[in-house]
C-alpha cells in the first residue's frame, strides 16, 4: 500500500495528516474552514485517495496560513506515498465542468516543482467566505512539497465556487492517473523522477 503520514507542527498551524494513494475515497477532514473541507472531501472522493486531514490554525487572522500549510502537508505526504515511482503514468491531465464553470489540470510527476496558476473570478465572494485566490497558495504549497509540475487553467465560468469545485476535481482527477501504476520502470529518460 501506497501511503503516508505527518504531523506538522508550527506557530500558526497543527496538522495531522494520513493519505492512501490506493484507497477507495474515503475522508475525515476538518480545517475549520467548511468551504476548504468541502473542497478537500471533493479531491478524496474523486481521486479515490483516503485522507485523513485535521488542521487547527489561526483563523481568528485569516485563513491564509491554513489553506497553505495543508497544501505543504498533503504535497509531503503524496511524495512519500509514491515511493519509488517505478510504473507510475507520470503524466496526466483531466477537465472537469461544473453548471457553467469548466477547469483543466495538467500534472508531471517530474521532481522539478512548477505552477502555472490562471483562473479567473469575474465574482471573488460567492458566499463562501473564502479568498478565491488562497487557493493559489494551497496549490503552490502543494505543487513545491510533492516536487511536481502542474497546470490549472480557466476554461470558462463566472460563479468562484463552482470554478474553484472544479479545479479541485480535475485536480483529484489528474492526480489519480498520474500516479497510477501501469509500467515496471521509471519514466524518465534521465533514470531519477
Amino acid at each position: 500500500m501506497r501511503k503516508a503520514e505527518l504531523e506538522r507542527v508550527t506557530k500558526e498551524t497543527n496538522i495531522k495528516i494520513a493519505l492512501s494513494l490506493d484507497g477507495s475515497g474515503h475522508s475525515v477532514i476538518t480545517t475549520g474552514i467548511p468551504f476548504f473541507d468541502h473542497m478537500l472531501t471533493a479531491f478524496s472522493k474523486h481521486s479515490g485517495f483516503d485522507l485523513e486531514l485535521k488542521a487547527v490554525g489561526d483563523i481568528e487572522v485569516d485563513y491564509h496560513h491554513t489553506i497553505e500549510d495543508c497544501g505543504i502537508a498533503l504535497g509531503t505526504v503524496f511524495l512519500e506515498a509514491l515511493g519509488d515511482k517505478i510504473g507510475i503514468e507520470r503524466f496526466a491531465s483531466a477537465r472537469v465542468p461544473l453548471d457553467e464553470a469548466m477547469t483543466e489540470v495538467v500534472v508531471d510527476i517530474s521532481g522539478r516543482p512548477f505552477l502555472h496558476f490562471d483562473l479567473i473570478f469575474k465574482r471573488p465572494d460567492d458566499g463562501n467566505g473564502v479568498n478565491p485566490y488562497l487557493f493559489e497558495e494551497f496549490y503552490r504549497a502543494f505543487v513545491n512539497s510533492a516536487r511536481l509540475t502542474m497546470h490549472v487553467d480557466y476554461i470558462r465560468g463566472d460563479n468562484s465556487h463552482h470554478i474553484i469545485e472544479s479545479s479541485f476535481k480535475a485536480f483529484a482527477k489528474a492526480l489519480k492517473k498520474a500516479a497510477t501504476i501501469s509500467g515496471r520502470s521509471l519514466p524518465s529518460t534521465k533514470g531519477v523522477l
